[in-house]
């Protein structure tokens, strides 16, 4: 769609080929609209693409988002996307050191396993007990909120209603989820565990009055209706890939390298201003829906700013030539990695690690987590790599917010990432460098991303990978029917930093398209 050709006229315009605005623009499309999405960048995706970071090397990495939780069956129903997810068999393992011996807590492989893994750790039945207690009661909160995510927003009467618990509303909406983990477990490690779904992205501790923490926590555990966080088949490129194909064969128009500059509205109708190599272009709809974080909405409409948005989170992806070896030799590397392995994210040692970067310090011992994909999904892997034993590592770390990296964030990165690693290799017999990849050109196959890194590749504000903080899933003052609306009529906010949105869901996309048709 060359520039300068004319004002061209829409039923929709989507700014942003993010994943939401390409669910947006399949909904819109498929029901007969025409639509225009301009994305600024060469490629669609934003965040959840697939790409090889490492020259040379054949192994395409989830680079940014690599978990699929909170993605509805439904819209992958209604747009028959070709994309499948696999489960992993094992939820987690944490290794520690009690008495001197290296252990470690493996949940996952089974009922009795899991059990058995508990009663090694702590020494009696309890924790096992308290654990199957709560997350009960956290799959019944999932199954009856999970599906309002793509319906009109419920009030807060009406979903506390629905999920019919008041123990559990108590504990997830009313008080810091630090008060349910001390109510409920006793021991430190167990502790940690449960609390980092509360801390994915948001820099909070347990008992912060905000309940931030409290809203991460809730997305957390509710994707799917179940909880269970899935790996993708062909990484997470395959689902914005799918999504821009379901998109182009419904007629869509996807413009790449064009960016939007400039929204002007007067309520019935708008104008999008977009720049490409070749110029400004101008193009004109009933409905723009811009799926970009709420500084970008306001910078294109020209409103004040909202609240400024902090990401706080350290992103790392690793090749391996194998797996290392683990000093607690009880459990096999590869169950070890294939779920969640938690590093340095004991409760008190998640306590310690937010008071230090609050008072505008690295965390001495930084808390992290990794995923193999590769166990779950060897098909990222060329051939011969998988062949010779290969596996990807992705690498979250928490506590981390952009303010610690503002003086110097290469330094503060590389400073960031050898003490992560350390606290890995803590736990490994042997070092992880010994296991790490070279590219075409002889350098290790890793890379890390700070929240500023993040600001600059994505325009994520401040690295929030959320664009915001998270909001309760029902509705508030000025949130609108479907939560995706603005102060202007006829512009919607499709992105993460809708009501309802954050990860890979597609819901704020669904729900603007929802919006559009029902107008």
């Amino acid at each position: 769609m060359p520039a300068n050709e004319g004002t061209r006229t829409y039923d929709a315009v989507i700014v942003g080929g993010g994943h939401n605005g390409l669910v947006a623009a399949a909904y819109l499309a498929r029901a007969g609209r025409s639509v225009l999405v301009l994305e600024r960048l060469g490629h669609t995706g934003g965040a959840a693409v697939s790409t090889r970071p490492f020259a040379g090397v054949e192994a395409r990495l989830s680079r940014y988002s690599y978990l699929v939780s909170l993605l509805p069956r439904k819209i992958v129903r209604d747009l028959g996307l070709r994309f499948r997810v696999r489960g992993r068999t094992i939820s987690s393992y944490t290794p520690t050191e009690r008495g001197g011996r290296a252990t470690g807590l493996l949940v996952g492989g089974g009922e009795r396993r899991t059990r058995e893994a508990f009663a090694r750790l702590t020494g009696g039945e309890h924790e096992y007990a308290a654990w199957e207690r709560f997350y009960g009661m956290t799959s019944r909160v999932a199954e009856r909120v999970f599906p309002t995510l793509t319906e009109p927003l419920p009030g807060r009467d009406e979903l506390r209603r629905r999920i019919d618990d008041e123990t559990a509303w108590r504990s997830l909406f009313e008080e810091p989820i630090g008060v349910a983990v001390e109510e409920n477990f006793t021991d430190d490690l167990v502790r940690g565990v449960v609390l980092t779904d509360a801390l994915i992205g948001t820099f909070a501790d347990a008992h912060d009055p905000s309940l931030a923490q409290n809203r991460c926590f809730l997305y957390h555990v509710i994707g799917g209706g179940t909880g269970a966080w899935d790996v993708p088949v062909g990484g997470m490129g395959a689902l914005t890939d799918a999504l821009a194909a379901a998109a182009r064969t419904a007629g869509a128009v996807i413009a790449t390298g064009h960016e939007a500059v400039r929204v002007d509205t007067d309520g019935k109708t708008a104008e999008v201003t977009y720049r490409t190599a070749d110029g400004e272009g101008v193009a004109a709809a009933r409905h723009v829906l811009v799926n970009a974080s709420p500084q970008e909405l306001a910078a294109l409409m020209g409103d004040p700013p909202p609240e400024p948005a902090e990401g706080a989170q350290l992103k790392v992806n690793m090749l391996l030539t194998r797996l290392p070896r683990l000093r607690d030799d009880s459990v096999d590397p590869r169950e070890a990695f294939a779920g969640t392995f938690h590093i340095a994210e004991g409760y008190r040692q998640l306590a310690t690690a937010h008071a230090q970067a609050a008072a505008g310090e690295l965390p001495a011992a930084p808390p992290s987590e990794i995923y193999c994909h590769s166990l779950t999904d060897p098909t990222i892997l060329g051939p011969d790599l998988a062949r010779r034993g290969y596996q990807t590592l992705t690498l979250f770390g928490l506590h981390t917010p952009a303010r610690l990296f503002a003086r110097d964030n290469d330094a503060v990165r590389e400073e960031l990432l050898k003490s992560t690693l350390a606290q890995l290799d803590a736990h490994l017999a042997e070092p992880l460098a010994d296991c790490l990849a070279t590219d075409a050109d002889g350098r290790p196959c890793i890379e890390a991303k700070t929240p500023l890194d993040l600001e600059r590749d994505l325009r994520l504000p401040g690295g929030n990978i959320f664009h915001r903080a998270l909001s309760w899933p029902y509705a508030q003052e000025s949130t609108g029917r479907w939560g995706v609306e603005t102060g202007h009529p006829g512009v919607l906010l499709c992105g993460a930093g809708a009501v309802r949105g954050g990860g890979v869901s597609g819901v704020p996309g669904h729900n603007a398209a929802m919006a559009v048709l029902e107008s």
